[in-house]
């Protein structure tokens, strides 16, 4: 009892009747309001005064209700042909769907594929897009789709379809008097003239971009990918005020930021002489199969191409050769290595006359020789029993070339440099191959006079033919004659590019001079009368070359690559043809000069006639120079390259320490810009031609002292093209033109 009383005192002196409870709780109540009261009057202000909630401007949210926007397409840049004819533009496609709900009408118009009219749909669409589309795959297509309750079905095979294919199923379903047939409108990519050196174009498809959600072009291959930044442009976007119903309002300005258009590529190929050797290959294709064929047509004096195609080859349209295992991804120009074989023998005898030790009347014997634990032999097993030096060439002795090489072992070696091997070309049309040299042992060093032991690109072998037919200077392949601002008509032109000096203009002659007995002499001649070209003497080289799998050759009847390198006239070239075959399924001779020859001949017809472009009509593009600085070697001097520059690596590392034009300024197109590697061998460059500005460039960059004798341009330099540097100066001979 004690305990219940002390509890009754305890509620008493505390006053904790009920009356008392409901004014504690109403005052509670009460004060707990006017907190909340205060603190939604606080918050408001806040958000009047500031403008946001949870980070989010209230000012956007209802611009964005009551604005619009509309993305402007840019246009992608027009690939051209050197004279203004299109390969490459911008067009629209579509895609076909169907669709099967019930619902989709129009009043009492029926706007879905009915099931009674399949049959009919099918047929319109099979009869427009015939070989692409079956009749029997659309009708199983709708009647599955019928099956599953789908709202709409997809045609297989109905992309890619035309204006013209568009109207002409629309004009079907019209006469037929039925609907349900819809198309989707996407941007495409046209390639009007179909297979037209197709790996060197390359081509754009559709890509969906996931911040927009739109489909956009994108180059995957060739200069649609390399270039595609400077192909695609930026889009631009257009801002309207709209109504509740979302439309654009009535009396409003709109806010328009203008697309800038992708730039114009005007391609060094000529549609006359390219249309011509694509018919040449597909003739080819049809009298041999070979695991590859390659021809290359490029202007002497420029070093520009106007003709190269692959086989196999695409249709960038169509790609239905993708879908083939075998199929060659490959610009075989750029990436393929390969060992050149016989034709290198041009080089080989260039340099033996530049050194004093070839004489065309000297008789040797063709009896096989032993290098170290290799036996070489010629090609005819020694049946000739003796030849001339000159024969030599013609007859495509490797026995003769040994034994030039051996006069020289050390020079050749550094020819091979100096005529481009073992270092990329940095065309900047592909991701290239850089070859390789020799390995250093006398075997490997001796087969590269004829050919073999070296690994070479056709950008190599092409660059360093240009020595030949253009009298020792050397010229770097051209793909691009100019990039057009189509907005202010600016042009960046590619200028002619000499990256070095070999041999000598007299060695060169003489290689071309004897160059002719290959195509001219029935006995010496290993393609007598198969290059025969009314009014033109032809210099000629074939080539036969083993081919290296998995570390030895291959021993098939067949398993060899053939080629030839052609250029007319002999006495001043025009042009310079390179043709080669991979492994054909039996031997003939013809096919090669079936290929050349035509082409030859066609060139030289048109030469007299080609339209001359005034270069006073546009104004020049001034290039930024970027900055190169730790970037990949190869990548900073593509890129560098593809902006117009001159690009020349120094040493033989693979990342840029140095540049020779600072970040952010502008230079002229076909400015020099060097690139300091941080390799540890650095070698001199052939600065033959050089002005003084370029060389004092160079010096800097090297940080070495450089002296002049005379003024000009330099005509000799005090450490040889390729030998090592020094940090002992450098002394440049200069004279004026």
């Amino acid at each position: 009892m004690r305990i219940i009383e002390k509890i009754k005192q305890y509620f008493k002196k505390k006053n904790l009747s009920t009356m008392n409870n409901r004014k504690k709780v109403g005052i509670i109540l009460f004060t707990t309001s006017i907190g909340l009261f205060f603190l939604f009057v606080t918050r408001l202000s806040y958000i009047v005064i500031v403008g946001q909630v949870a980070g989010t401007s209230l000012e956007e949210k209802t611009q964005n209700l009551y604005k619009g926007s509309q993305v402007i397409k840019a246009k992608r840049g027009t690939i051209y042909d050197r004279n203004g004819v299109a390969i490459a533009e911008d067009a629209t496609s579509y895609s076909l769907y169907a669709v099967l709900d019930k619902s989709y009408e129009s009043g009492n118009k029926k706007l879905y594929a009915e099931e009674k009219n399949f049959d009919k749909l099918a047929t319109i669409v099979s009869n427009v897009l015939k070989g692409r589309v079956r009749k029997t795959t659309v009708e199983k297509v709708l009647n599955s789709g019928i099956e599953n309750d789908k709202y709409q079905v997809d045609i297989p095979n109905g992309k890619n379809i035309t204006l013209q294919e568009k109207q002409a199923i629309e004009e079907g379903m019209k006469k037929q008097g039925i609907q349900g047939l819809y198309f989707d409108e996407h941007p495409s990519r046209i390639y009007p003239n179909g297979v037209f050196s197709s790996h060197f174009i390359g081509y754009a498809d559709i890509q969906v971009n996931k911040e927009t959600n739109k489909e956009d072009l994108l180059g995957r291959m060739g200069l649609e990918e390399v270039y595609n930044d400077v192909l695609a442009g930026k889009d631009g976007k257009m801002t309207f005020q709209k109504d509740n119903f979302q439309n654009p309002l009535p009396g409003t300005t709109a806010e328009i930021e203008p697309a800038q258009d992708g730039q114009d590529i005007y391609t060094t190929l000529d549609v006359r002489l390219q249309s011509y050797l694509e018919t040449l290959m597909d003739e080819a294709v049809k009298n041999i199969q070979a695991e590859d064929i390659t021809a290359v047509l490029m202007e002497a004096k420029t070093g520009e191409v106007v003709a190269m195609s692959q086989r196999p080859t695409f249709n960038p349209e169509t790609k239905e050769e993708f879908t083939e295992d075998d199929f060659i991804w490959q610009n075989l120009f750029a990436q393929d290595n390969y060992e050149p074989g016989s034709t290198i023998k041009i080089l080989t005898v260039a340099g033996a006359i530049d050194q004093g030790v070839f004489n065309p009347n000297e008789t040797y014997s063709t009896d096989a020789i032993r290098i170290g634990d290799t036996t070489i032999r010629d090609w005819d097993l020694g049946e000739k029993g003796s030849l001339t030096m000159r024969q030599a060439l013609s007859w495509s002795s490797n026995i003769g070339m040994v034994k030039l090489e051996q006069r020289m072992p050390d020079r050749w070696q550094r020819y091979l440099k100096e005529f481009g091997f073992g270092r990329s070309t940095y065309s900047g049309i592909a991701e290239e191959h850089t070859g390789n040299l020799p390995e250093d042992n006398i075997v490997s060093q001796a087969m590269s006079s004829f050919g073999q032991a070296i690994g070479v690109t056709q950008l190599q072998m092409l660059q360093a033919f240009t020595a030949i037919s253009n009298d020792g200077q050397m010229l770097k392949p051209q793909f691009i004659k100019k990039i057009v601002n189509p907005k202010t008509e600016e042009e960046m032109v590619t200028q002619k590019e000499v990256v070095g000096h070999p041999v000598s203009a007299s060695a060169a002659q003489a290689v071309r001079e004897y160059m002719r007995d290959t195509a001219e002499d029935p006995d010496y001649g290993t393609a007598y009368g198969r290059y025969d070209i009314p009014g033109y003497n032809v210099s000629v080289k074939t080539g036969t070359a083993q081919i290296a799998r998995d570390g030895s050759y291959l021993s098939g009847e067949s398993d060899y690559l053939y080629s030839s390198v052609a250029m007319i006239p002999s006495e001043d070239p025009k042009y310079v043809m390179y043709v080669t075959m991979k492994r054909p399924d039996h031997q003939d001779g013809s096919i090669i000069p079936s290929i050349a020859t035509p082409l030859l001949k066609r060139a030289m017809d048109l030469y007299d006639v080609d339209l001359v472009e005034d270069p006073d009509e546009t104004s020049t593009e001034m290039i930024t120079v970027e900055d190169y600085r730790n970037l990949d070697t190869t990548t900073a001097a593509e890129y560098a390259q593809r902006r117009g520059l001159s690009v020349v690596v120094i040493g033989n590392g693979d990342e840029v320490k140095k540049q020779s034009i600072e970040n952010g300024k502008k230079v002229m197109p076909s400015e020099k810009l060097f690139l300091l590697t941080n390799g540890d061998q650095r070698y001199m460059p052939d600065t033959i031609g050089w002005s003084k500005a370029d060389l004092i460039k160079l010096g800097e960059l090297l940080d070495v002292e450089v002296t002049f004798e005379g003024e000009g341009y330099c005509v000799a330099q005090s450490i040889a093209p390729y030998e090592a540097l020094t940090d002992t100066g450098l002394t440049f001979t200069l004279k004026e033109n």
